[in-house]
């Protein structure tokens, strides 16, 4: 007996969450793997695909330039039924919590397939932020019949809801088990400036901005800091990979197109961008993974939002949240440029998020399901299943809702 588990992705980062799991999933003799993709984000999907070898074998193809949330949810659910009625998956896996993973996830409720959601139980504590990803992953919640939880915290944020326990499998986070593939291979960079600036040990700060909650003024704001704090400091290199979005570009890039010291640059293939992440000395970011990612590989982050749905690296001191607020943006990352004890506090090769193994555990979570074979313990625990580092239930109670009101008292390198 087997299962047929279909994989349904849309953006980059889902793509890289998920990859891990695809070939974990094409390497268990219990469970049949198909993979969809949406295409919500075009190149760079099918750029995280082609590093991973990964070939579809169904493409949904629904990407449209300036297109509304409603619009592309309305095409995802039709063109998924079909999908879904002909091939009749036992389940499918969604990850994490973009339009593509709320839309996959209703579609195969409405056809009475179970649903599996990786990444679960992230909550930042605000239906509106981050937008609308918040409210994404809590409609997902009530359909899964597996919730896979990267951390304890996010299971923990599940058991608050009323989610059964039996439910529940703590997996690490499986962009852990990417990054250590992709750090691994060799990755020259494409664009030549940024080649010079890594091969001359230029100090850089890596800067990825495009949440929707910041499109406008907020993202304007981060244009006029990142002018000023490379201004300042002409012997350190900004580098900005740009989002593709019109509204984001427009926004950040008249700010800083004529300052020498800042690289902007198209949207990284993942292999670069990790050996970038590797090379940089500071993170300034507004992305979820990527204060996932960073952790890893000892770099500070600092995260301009006013709330995370992952706060487990706040807590440990590697991240800081800071918001949106220009002058606030230039301070940190100033203080961080200048004083060296400040920064050798928060850069600290630190990661609560996962050891590479994620995608096994979610694998054997998915297989136990169907009754195909029995769990593997824990993230965080030892091989009995007893927690390595007990959480403390005040502590994990202090982290739901986590917003920059609560943490920017928590001293760097905190724990």
């Amino acid at each position: 007996m087997t299962a047929r588990i279909m994989t349904i992705y849309g953006t980059r980062p889902e793509a890289i969450k998920v990859a891990p799991v695809i070939r974990a999933l094409e390497g268990s003799g219990k469970l049949d793997s198909v993979t969809l993709v949406t295409g919500q984000h075009r190149e760079m999907l099918d750029q995280v695909n082609d590093f991973f070898g990964i070939t579809p074998d169904h493409d949904l193809d629904v990407f449209a330039q300036g297109q509304s949330l409603n619009e592309l949810m309305g095409k995802m659910f039709t063109r998924l039924d079909r999908v879904l009625a002909d091939d009749r998956p036992d389940a499918v896996l969604v990850q994490g919590d973009t339009s593509t993973v709320v839309a996959a996830a209703q579609a195969a409720f409405h056809q009475d397939i179970k649903v599996i959601h990786l990444e679960a139980g992230l909550r930042s504590g605000d239906l509106f932020s981050p937008f609308p990803e918040e409210a994404n992953r809590r409609l997902v919640s009530q359909l899964a019949s597996l919730h896979l939880a990267a951390t304890s915290t996010a299971r923990m944020n599940l058991l608050r809801e009323g989610t059964s326990e039996a439910t529940i499998a703590v997996t690490g986070n499986t962009v852990i088990d990417a990054l250590l593939q992709a750090v691994r291979a060799e990755a020259p960079f494409e664009d030549e400036r940024i080649a010079d600036a890594v091969a001359q040990g230029r100090p850089i700060v890596l800067v990825t901005t495009h949440r929707r909650e910041n499109w406008g003024s907020a993202m304007e704001g981060v244009g006029r800091a990142l002018r000023r704090i490379a201004l300042e400091n002409p012997e350190w290199m900004i580098v900005l990979p740009a989002h593709r979005n019109p509204l984001v570009r427009e926004a950040v890039l008249p700010q800083v197109t004529d300052v020498a010291n800042v690289i902007i640059s198209e949207p990284l293939p993942y292999d670069q961008f990790t050996h970038l992440l590797s090379a940089c000395r500071i993170v300034l970011t507004d992305s979820g993974g990527v204060q996932e990612e960073a952790p890893s590989l000892g770099k500070p982050v600092l995260v301009m939002r006013e709330n995370t749905e992952r706060p487990e690296a706040v807590v440990a001191g590697t991240v800081q949240l800071i918001g949106t607020d220009e002058q606030r943006i230039v301070d940190e990352v100033s203080r961080l440029i200048h004083d060296q004890r400040w920064y050798d506090a928060i850069a600290n090769a630190v990661n609560p998020y996962g050891d590479g193994r994620a995608a096994d555990r979610t694998v054997a979570a998915i297989e136990h399901l169907f009754g195909l074979g029995d769990r593997l313990p824990d993230f965080g625990t030892d091989e009995t299943g007893t927690a390595a580092a007990p959480v403390d239930e005040e502590v994990a109670e202090a982290l739901s809702p986590t917003d920059l009101a609560s943490l920017t008292a928590i001293p760097a390198g905190a724990k």
